[in-house]
């Protein structure tokens, strides 16, 4: 039996017994998946607080729904995060998809010395909202009750704070030694896994990653795109992790 669709509201509106899809939530649920009254729908704050409910009213801007019960998904632990090297064009868009979809929690847009692409000002801001928006979809077609964190572009520096921080890091590497499936994932915490541009990393990037407490790990024979790297290795490591 196919799952019912997922649908965002804000946390608020899911006080009530009865919830309003209005505004784009509304019309897709209205216009593109058809819903019809006596059909299920789950609706989300995309915080973990879920709604199952029922269609219940359809009007021409959206639905009415009457929720059946409620239920809290706990946040993941441990929580993967990866920090993505700014790929150039569309890839940028792709990769959150596809670490949206496997279940990355946290996507870090990095600023790396090699990035052909650099995001500055208004233009800055845009690739931004288009990461933030396809996270967002990405998470509702995959009914995800947590929608991933894309946060600010971090430079180097930044990055490196990120790994000190975490309980387990790694940093992708062709040339290393070990390989990313045998890595010892702790049992709670944040892993976090740095994606390199299409250039390679630096360096001076790999030695300050090095130096925050990163190791360097390989994804196995063949060179990955920057924006498929991410990808693959999330799933090493959620499947590591137990969490799959």
């Amino acid at each position: 039996m196919p799952q019912p669709p997922v649908f965002y509201v804000g946390r608020a509106d899911l006080d009530g017994d009865v919830v309003v899809l209005s505004g784009a939530e509304g019309r897709h649920a209205a216009t593109v998946r058809r819903l019809r009254p006596g059909e299920r729908a789950d609706v989300s704050d995309g915080a973990g607080l879920v709604a199952e409910c029922v269609v219940t009213a359809r009007g021409g801007a959206g639905l009415e729904l009457a929720v059946r019960t409620r239920r809290e998904v706990p946040r993941p632990d441990p929580a993967i995060t990866v920090v993505q090297a700014i790929p150039k064009g569309d890839r940028g868009e792709a990769a959150v998809e596809g670490l949206t979809e496997v279940g990355v929690d946290r996507i870090v847009p990095w600023a790396a010395a090699r990035c052909v692409a650099v995001w500055a000002g208004e233009r800055g801001a845009r690739s931004l909202g288009r990461w933030r928006s396809t996270a967002r979809e990405a998470a509702k077609q995959s009914r995800r009750a947590w929608i991933p964190e894309v946060t600010e572009p971090a430079s180097t520096g930044q990055a490196a704070a990120l790994i000190a921080a975490a309980s387990c890091a790694v940093v992708l590497d062709p040339e290393a030694g070990q390989s990313l499936a045998g890595t010892e994932m702790p049992a709670s915490g944040d892993v976090l896994v740095v994606v390199g541009p299409e250039g390679g990393i630096t360096d001076d990037e790999v030695t300050a990653f090095l130096a925050a407490g990163a190791v360097a790990r390989g994804l196995g024979p063949t060179v990955l795109r920057t924006s498929t790297a991410g990808i693959a290795a999330a799933a090493v490591l959620l499947s590591r992790a137990n969490r799959w």
